[in-house]
């Protein structure tokens, strides 16, 4: 199920052994004694059923409520035989863990109820049942009446051992119209597989209020601009995370719309800072009412909040961050609860911030106060982000202040979020079974059935208990580490820190490897000619040990500072991982690899690297400019000149020509876009960010088969079909990137009519219809020579051709370029300038001058001839990036924060 298994219910053991090995101080809601207001009542659960499957009787879990044994139960199916796990796990409760219902052929449990939405929840223990191994179970959970599949060749077993679990819990929203719901469990018996069985402990079906019809979210997309994305009434969900923020964790018990769980949000917070946590002030009452009622989220969440803290200099430094595990290749429905519970917090325009989601601007100026029309009074808002890929990738939720309308308080609040998995086209909801880093080996991961019955053991002891115990641990340890480390040395922990240092990677490109016994160091790989290594001691005087006064901007992965190195003489951008990530060792190791062994004017060039205590830092070139698209709309910066333009198209073209054809192996970009295009001091061009970065097909083929990775609206189609990667896929990203700086709008655009939305197609339409000078950037009219326009034009359509074999080779597209920029030289030099078409058809030649608002060209000296640069006998490893996630960690070095 992959690594869905962050969804809160699946850690409350592990919470609960926490709590017991260290409690820690919160501020709570105690709020003197005031009560909600009463408009909105709790909801009434009509269907509440908890099965104990394989048990008799009933009994009580550790929340109190009431199970049921399934035995001679009108749901269960008949003959399905009962089993009880060999060892119980001293962290896992008997109740609904101790018995389960265990078969080889398919089952099927029946519930006839009526049809409206449910929470449905499964519990899952992995041990020997009835001498059948853990490790065989091996199974999908549907729900055939209305064509979903809820779970698909799950493995219980390899879930727990990779992830530290002592149980599994699955929670599904379904709304279902059939008068029974029907919840079938298929063993998945393959050539691999011959002993496979189907297993559960628990089954809860319990009735949810409508959390989702009040009002459609709104779809995060890349330019910031969001349109409603409804959610259909059948749609099917996974619950993921629900957090309470700033607060503890919350039992079913104590929860108002159908027995929800809340976890506290420490262990998913990221960055430098993690902010302050607090409680509600004591003369503030939460109110309830018809738009927001009780059961949205019971009173302590919106009693508790997190914010970023009183100091606005540090606020303005940083993203206050959440980061968490999802399956690509889904959409998922981000629910964000906010309440001001401060008295001095009544007025819009005190607390303004921006929401970002995956490193993209889900809102511009949230104002709760705005938003709820009052004090105590609270609100959620409801976000949709797409994914790419398969696997496992993070989830990124950042807020940071919004300084536009300058609020009287640099600062930002969160109080609960939830995000939940959308079902797909087809109805699945099914991830893939998380990878653990070390392979299961010995009983129960194979062999003969005498080796297996020790599974049990195995898992029950070990994995519910002594696994368990060490993660309580380990999670108190990082958040008392995260609560003193503003005293420590910026930010550096001498203790774990979430990656290892990068020497115990070897040179392989898996993440697999950082369990290996290798004794070689990573950096002994790698030309010392080509790539510095720095020691931390030289990266804290860069960086005046890291001052905050030096940040250029922040990330969830980490923060970029301005640096000087060798006594000054060379400016550098540095930027430091975030320890607490957990991510980024394929990023890190994929840029080093790539960028020290690739040296051209037009590639952003790495300096070196630092991996001592713990860190992960690269040193690059400092790009005083930032990106392209920071120069093109949505700015404040001043329109860049025609002639600019064509000088950064063109260096960004010989950059590319260069990954494509001027070193041993040919390298695909598979990123390419406005933002991953930077610019220097002088406005010269570079191309960065080499995260998904892959070498190019063999003579002997004509691509690389890959799953898809990449950019919505920069996506080149027939990738997306047939997953197939050639170097023509940035080609196609190209022709984007072209009519980008042409008509200086977003790639896609939501808000506009279904015809405009995609750039490229709307651009390619009103080329054929000849009508495509309506639609450049204004700043450009009559700036640009009607010959220059036709071919700057008939390149960008051509690159965007929905075949890759219509579209012209990077080489062909630079001198393309380059032969347009002459044209445009010869109108400059003859005075006539335009750009347009008449009635008829025909070319308008319109008298014009450069805006003498634009900056300054100090690029126009470029020449027109193609520099190859020769590697020799270097030769470039090749990059398997299938795992790596569409994030820009290394990318946008000037400014990295989400727009």
């Amino acid at each position: 199920m992959g690594c869905s298994w962050f969804v809160a219910l699946n850690l409350l053991g592990a919470c609960a052994a926490l709590m017991a090995l260290a409690p820690v101080a919160r501020a709570q809601a105690q709020g003197g004694g005031n009560s909600s207001a009463p408009a909105a009542g709790p909801f009434v659960t009509r269907d509440n059923i908890l099965l104990d499957c394989g048990a008799t009787g009933q009994a009580n879990d550790t929340d109190g409520r009431l199970w049921s044994g399934d035995a001679g139960s009108k749901y269960a199916p008949a003959n399905l035989a009962s089993a009880t796990a060999a060892v119980q796990g001293p962290s896992v409760p008997q109740i609904p863990y101790l018995t389960a219902r265990v078969s080889a052929a398919p089952f099927t449990y029946s519930f006839p109820l009526g049809p409206d939405r449910k929470f449905v929840r499964l519990h899952f223990y992995p041990a020997n049942y009835n001498n059948r191994a853990a490790a065989d179970a091996l199974f999908s959970v549907s729900v055939p009446t209305a064509n979903l599949t809820l779970l698909y060749n799950f493995s219980a077993y390899q879930t727990t051992v990779a992830l530290n679990l002592g149980y599994v819990v699955r929670e599904f929203s379904v709304n279902f119209t059939a008068p029974t719901l029907d919840l079938t469990f298929t063993p998945e018996k393959g050539p691999g597989h011959p002993n496979a069985y189907a297993f559960v402990n628990g089954i809860e079906v319990v009735s949810s209020p409508d959390l989702f019809g009040k009002s459609p979210p709104s779809l995060v997309t890349s330019d910031g601009t969001g349109q409603p994305f409804p959610i259909d009434a059948t749609t099917a969900m996974q619950t993921m995370y629900r957090l309470n923020v700033g607060g503890n964790a919350i039992s079913s018990s104590k929860d108002t719309g159908g027995y929800r769980s809340w976890l506290d949000d420490s262990l998913y917070i990221t960055g430098a800072a993690s902010g302050v946590s607090y409680g509600k002030d004591e003369n503030v009452t939460i109110n309830y009412s018809d738009n927001v009622p009780r059961y949205v989220a019971p009173e302590d969440v919106y009693s508790s909040a997190r914010s970023m803290g009183p100091d606005k200099n540090v606020n303005l430094n940083f993203n206050l961050s959440w980061t968490m595990q999802v399956d690509a290749g889904f959409q998922y429905l981000v629910r964000l609860h906010f309440c001001e519970i401060q008295s001095e917090m009544t007025k819009p325009n005190q607390r303004v911030f921006n929401i970002y989601i995956n490193n993209q601007t889900a809102f511009s100026g949230a104002d709760v106060i705005l938003w709820s029309q009052g004090l105590g009074s609270p609100v959620y808002k409801d976000y949709v982000v797409s994914t790419l890929g398969s696997g496992s990738m993070d989830l990124l939720v950042e807020l940071h202040p919004d300084i536009r309308n300058k609020p009287q308080y640099y600062n930002a609040i969160l109080n609960g979020m939830e995000v939940f998995k959308l079902q797909l086209n087809n109805g699945s909801l099914a991830g893939l079974n998380p990878v653990p880093s070390v392979v299961p080996t010995g009983p129960g991961g194979g062999g003969d059935s005498g080796k297996k019955s020790s599974v049990g053991p195995i898992v029950g002891g070990v994995i519910g208990g002594v696994v368990v115990l060490v993660l309580g641990c380990c999670c108190f340890f990082v958040i008392c580490k995260r609560r003193t480390r503003s005293g420590n040395d910026a930010g550096v922990s001498d203790g774990h820190s979430g990656w290892l240092p990068l020497s115990l990677y070897g040179n392989s490109h898996t993440s697999n490897s950082a369990k290996s016994h290798t004794t070689g160091s990573y950096a002994s790989s790698l030309p010392s000619n080509l790539c510095r290594h720095f020691s931390f001691v030289e990266i804290k005087a860069a960086t005046n040990n890291f001052d905050e006064s030096l940040l250029l901007g922040v990330g969830g992965f980490g923060k970029v500072y301005r640096g000087e190195i060798d006594g000054g003489a060379t400016k550098v951008a540095i930027k430091r991982g975030n320890p607490f990530s957990g991510q980024g060792v394929h990023e890190f190791q994929t840029e080093i690899e790539l960028l020290s062994k690739l040296r051209h004017r037009h590639l952003v060039s790495l300096i070196g690297y630092c991996e001592e205590k713990n860190e992960m830092i690269l040193v690059y070139d400092y790009m005083a400019h930032g990106t392209l698209r920071e120069h093109l709309y949505k700015t404040q910066n001043a329109p860049l000149s025609w002639r600019q333009r064509l000088d950064i198209c063109i260096a960004a073209a010989r950059g590319l020509h260069y990954l494509h054809t001027g070193a041993k192996h040919s390298i695909i970009h598979r990123d390419v876009k406005t933002t991953n295009i930077l610019l220097d001091e002088k406005w010269v061009a570079k191309v960065s960010d080499f995260g998904l970065s892959k070498t190019g097909p063999s003579m002997d083929h004509t691509h690389v088969s890959t799953v898809v990775k990449g950019s919505f609206g920069y996506l080149d189609p027939e990738y997306f079909r047939r997953q197939q990667l050639t170097d023509k896929s940035d080609v196609y990203s190209f022709g984007v990137v072209l009519f980008e700086v042409l008509c200086a709008r977003p790639a896609l655009n939501p808000t506009l009519p279904n015809e405009e939305v995609s750039l490229a197609e709307w651009a390619v339409r009103c080329q054929k219809k000849g009508i495509l000078d309506q639609i450049i950037d204004p700043h450009l009219k009559g700036k640009i020579s009607p010959e220059c326009f036709k071919k700057f034009a008939e390149t960008a359509e051509n690159c965007v051709s929905d075949q890759g074999i219509d579209r012209p080779s990077m080489g062909d597209v630079l001198w393309n370029l380059e032969f347009a920029l002459q044209l445009q030289e010869s109108s400059e030099e003859s005075g006539s300038l335009g750009c347009g078409m008449s009635d008829e058809g025909t070319p308008l030649m319109i008298i014009g001058k450069e805006d003498p608002n634009a900056p300054s060209n100090e690029s126009s000296t470029t020449t027109t001839t193609t520099t190859s640069i020769s590697m020799g006998e270097q030769s470039i490893a090749s990059i398997d990036s299938d795992g790596l996630t569409p994030s820009a960690v290394f990318s946008q070095i000037m400014n990295p924060k989400g727009r």
